[in-house]
């Protein structure tokens, strides 16, 4: 040993980096409190949906254990709840009736497979690709035949494996009804109705609990104690429980049946995979969970359905029912959902005595809900707005009449065919009124319509003014091409060409020469510089401002380009303003950071908007001594004479007002500039002495200190619009609102500031949420810059 070396003694350690430490399996109480949520709806809903099916009653929580354990664990969505689901209620039942209970469980084992495999070749987002009207067609149709099956049962009596016999059957069945069966059903629609309604505090208390157990529970109450002779559950011994087996019969008929059950499950599980997503992104309280895996989401699927069927359970898919409380109960992990199936098992092993006291009729008036539930109204609207009603119709006959794999298939063949008709189905017209020749196509603009526009367009003669009105949301590139060769024809023949673009409404005439800018007035803007000759450059900027050096007078070439291309197409608008005098309805107070367009990011145009910007966005405070002006006679300006109607500040990313305030040192000298930033103060003071929850972003808390304070200081300017007086008596007549918003100029995403936040509530945290891009005009789901500015 080394002289200076320390020796060693039974305490001393070898020095070595120590063995990490094995982590240790935590739960949080957010999952164990989803878990019981979920599993309260679970367990009445498996029975019922297995009850459903003509499966062993058994079958249905042997699928929501292995459901909520195996594709919990492996699934690509950790807040998705799978199991027994009530889409897949016909096509197993069809499946028992036709190949037997064990042969439909080796059918279970085999979609597991197919979707295993196509787990591993990565297609689950072409599942998405179905048409939204074929997946909600093909749930109504299959809530309609668990509707109409389950009436029987609710009437005392039983169905048939047929839609259609089912329905001819109903008038003998209502003929002779069970009175008990009837008032038990009756007992458990009324409270699975009633119970999310009541009122009070007490309501928002007892909602805690799920409806569905609570109808289930209080329908076998009220028959144990007034002794109401009905079947009831039969839960034969786990020692008798059928495994799969061998489906036996024509290899056609199973390969169309394992495909049905494959479909089915993957296209339920893979778009409820979605809905999650958008759930769990919607919250605001738990921690956020990251975007579903879907591929991984398909291959959990799989290896729950192989599982499942070999087990002898039901086929396994994402339920909405189930997900939806999994969310709403806060569930941050997918703990949650195995714990949920963990709960499944104990129930199923020690609570035998008390589920067989549930009666059939209150299981098939659950099913029967659930069913009519399938039949949403919201989607019927969607697709009216669509357009879509002949898909959704025919996939909705097509289910009820001849089956899910059928109705499906024909779902797809009339929204191809009814895509094809809008496709080819193009109207072109023309007609001259007052010397101007007005060529109108109705509908999608592609290469099979060129022949039809090149007759219409030849007819215009030459020499003449003409406009080309588009009122379609499609034009390929030969119609492009086609458009653009004839207007360049007919320009150069003496004639003006102006196109018109009704649904975007954008304009453009003329066509440009190739030694000026080349990018065209309705593509999107890119930031970009256009490639033009140095020649060009310097007879542009000649024109206009006496020859300069062609490297040096940026503003002069958009000027020109201005004089050139936009001008004509704005000038009949802007003399009508410049007769109406402006009128904007909003006033948008932003910062004069060089990355922040107006227009861009608020789709406005000339008159729209009254604009005021300065360093940092702010806005001074009135009765202060040497207090700058400016603002507050935009303020006055706007409100009491402009009137408009709403105000909006709008902060950005990496804003330099306030970097610089966040690196103000004290006892600086006092430039403009920091003389200016001190109306930015009370935003740090904001910080500092403000909510205890800082400003955030909905998705995310703030990236910086610069974001937090960009947040900080929009609430803040906020709270100084208040104070004036113009603004507070528009505010307290009702005439005027203020909005918050913040661009993140990188991402080029823009947020709006919730309600609390932009009227003022200090208690409340402020959260701006993000504004959706794929929102189309007629849906509103959350805030649109649109119906601010």
């Amino acid at each position: 040993m080394s002289a200076c070396a320390p020796p060693r003694t039974d305490r001393s350690r070898p020095t070595s980096t120590p063995p990490p430490r094995r982590r240790r399996f935590r739960v949080e109480s957010a999952d164990v409190s989803a878990s019981v949520a979920v599993f309260l709806i679970a367990l009445p809903l498996s029975l019922g949906i297995a009850l459903a099916t003509g499966a062993p009653l058994q079958a249905g929580l042997v699928a929501a254990a292995v459901g909520g354990i195996v594709a919990g664990r492996i699934g690509g969505c950790p807040l998705q709840v799978s199991g027994p689901a009530a889409g897949l209620t016909v096509v197993t039942a069809d499946l028992i009736h036709q190949y037997g209970w064990r042969a439909t469980c080796g059918i279970t084992v085999l979609a597991g497979l197919a979707q295993l495999g196509l787990g591993c070749l990565k297609v689950a987002r072409g599942a998405l690709a179905v048409s939204p009207a074929v997946v909600h067609g093909m749930l109504a149709g299959i809530g309609i035949t668990i509707a109409v099956a389950q009436v029987h049962i609710v009437l005392g009596g039983r169905p048939d494996s047929s839609v259609l016999t089912n329905l001819r059957a109903l008038p003998a069945q209502l003929a002779h009804l069970d009175p008990a069966a009837v008032v038990i059903s009756a007992l458990t629609l009324t409270l699975l109705l009633a119970w999310p309604r009541i009122p009070g505090p007490v309501g928002s208390l007892l909602r805690k609990v799920p409806a569905a157990l609570v109808a289930v529970a209080g329908a076998t109450v009220t028959a144990a104690l007034t002794g109401i002779t009905l079947p009831r559950v039969d839960l034969p011994s786990w020692r008798s429980h059928a495994l799969a087996g061998l489906p036996q019969g024509p290899t056609l008929g199973i390969v169309a049946a394992v495909l049905t059950t494959t479909l089915v499950c993957s296209v339920q599980s893979l778009l409820g995979a979605v809905a999650v997503d958008k759930l769990a992104a919607g919250r605001t309280g738990p921690a956020r969970v990251g975007r579903s895996d879907l591929d991984r989401e398909l291959l959990g699927q799989g290896a729950a359905n192989i599982v499942s069927g070999a087990l002898g359970g039901l086929p396994v898919a994402g339920v909405a029912v189930r997900s939806t409380a999994n969310v709403n109960s806060g569930a941050v992990s997918r703990n949650s959902t195995m714990l949920h199936g963990g709960l499944v098992v104990i129930a199923a092993l020690l609570l035998v005595p008390l589920l067989e006291r549930i009666p059939l009729a209150s299981l098939a008036a659950l099913v029967m809900a659930v069913g009519i539930q399938m039949v949403s109204l919201n989607h019927i609207r969607t697709v009216t707005r669509h357009r879509e009603v002949p898909v959704y119709a025919a996939t909705t006959l097509g289910v009820v009449c001849l089956g899910v794999l059928q109705g499906v298939l024909i779902g797809i063949a009339v929204a191809v065919a009814l895509a094809l008709h809008r496709l080819t189905h193009t109207r072109i017209t023309h007609e001259e009124k007052e010397g101007i020749h007005h060529v109108r196509v109705r509908g999608q603009l592609t290469f099979l319509a060129v022949p039809r526009l090149s007759r219409v367009l030849h007819r215009v003669p030459h020499g003449t003014r003409a406009v080309v009105e588009l009122d379609g949301s499609f034009m390929d590139h030969a119609a492009y091409e086609s458009l653009q060769d004839w207007r360049s024809s007919h320009t150069a023949r003496g004639g003006s060409a102006e196109l018109k673009d009704h649904r975007t409404g954008v304009r453009s005439a003329g066509t440009p020469s190739s030694t000026v800018c080349r990018c065209r007035p309705w593509t999107p803007w890119r930031n970009h510089r256009c490639d033009m000759p140095t020649a060009a450059v310097r007879h542009d900027a000649a024109d206009t401002m006496g020859a300069p050096r062609p490297d040096t007078h940026e503003l002069a070439r958009g000027i020109s380009s201005f004089q050139r291309n936009t001008a004509p197409l704005v000038r009949e608008e802007l003399a009508r303003l410049a007769r109406e005098g402006q009128r904007p309805s909003q006033l948008f107070l932003t910062c004069a950071d060089s990355r922040l367009v107006t227009s861009m990011i608020t789709a406005s145009g000339p008159g729209d908007l009254f604009v005021v910007r300065n360093v940092g966005n702010l806005v001074p405070p009135p009765g202060q001594e040497h207090s700058d002006d400016s603002v507050a006679a935009a303020l006055e300006y706007a409100v009491d004479v402009l009137g408009v109607r709403s105000i909006t500040v709008c902060g950005h990313s990496g804003c330099g007002a306030m970097q610089a305030l966040l690196a103000a040192e004290p006892g600086a000298a006092p430039t403009p500039l920091r003389r200016w930033l001190r109306y930015g103060e009370p935003s740090l003071a904001r910080l500092a002495d403000g909510p205890p929850e800082r400003p955030r972003l909905a998705p995310r808390p703030a990236a910086d200190a610069v974001e937090e304070l960009s947040l900080a200081n929009v609430v803040q300017q906020l709270a100084h619009l208040r104070a004036h007086e113009s603004v507070a008596r528009a505010m307290a007549a009702g005439a005027l609102e203020l909005h918050g918003m913040y661009f993140h100029v990188g991402e080029a995403r823009a947020y709006l500031l919730g309600e609390e936040g932009a009227e003022g509530g200090e208690a409340e945290a402020a959260v701006f949420h993000e504004v959706r891009g794929d929102v189309k005009e007629d849906v509103r789901e959350g805030p649109e810059v649109g119906s601010l500015v």
